[in-house]
């Protein structure tokens, strides 16, 4: 339901001309917490989970890219900057949404965590590819392999997130650069 929602309302920024950025950040004190193991454990014994309302149907995006119509693949293809505004924990299948956007601010109480391999899973989604390009081959396996948790700090110094900053200006600077972006389309 959540993806669907946040579809949704992606598609609709991206048609709105009003809209010139993007910002995806989490409700509470976390970015995402990833996905639900009750879920996941569910669809491996044959349960499908229930599907969105209808009326959430979209398609954000470049319709013309096949390779990027997935999960949260779509978001690589907007056509309007995405910034992810990460205000706290961001886990599991958290990690290659955050990877997706074009820009990441973080909280300085932010934290990442792969989680995949204590899963026992891949890196889905292309987060093994996109990883790399963003802290380079050895960082992303190093993140990867270990699934060890990481702050906001590390996360800047290795190239993971754009900016770190404290939690009561995040959201405040975050909007403030869409508002610059805004500024110079004018």
């Amino acid at each position: 339901q959540m993806a669907a929602e946040v579809k949704h309302a992606v598609a609709t920024a991206e048609t709105d001309p009003g809209v010139v950025a993007v910002v995806l950040t989490g409700a509470g004190r976390g970015f995402c917490s990833g996905a639900d193991l009750r879920v996941l454990q569910g669809i491996s014994q044959g349960d499908r989970p229930q599907p969105a309302s209808e009326s959430l149907r979209a398609d954000p995006g470049d319709a013309g890219m096949a390779s990027f119509r997935g999960a949260f693949t779509y978001l690589l293809s907007v056509r309007k900057p995405i910034i992810a505004a990460i205000n706290g924990p961001c886990a599991g299948m958290a990690v290659p949404i955050a990877l997706r956007c074009d820009l990441r601010f973080a909280s300085e109480q932010a934290s990442f965590i792969t989680a995949f391999s204590r899963r026992g899973l891949i890196a889905e989604w292309g987060s093994s590819w996109i990883l790399t390009r963003l802290v380079g081959p050895s960082r992303a396996l190093d993140l990867l392999f270990s699934s060890r948790k990481i702050g906001a700090a590390e996360a800047e110094r290795i190239g993971l997130v754009n900016r770190v900053l404290p939690p009561e200006q995040l959201l405040p600077a975050t909007r403030q650069y869409a508002k610059e972006l805004a500024d110079n389309c004018s």
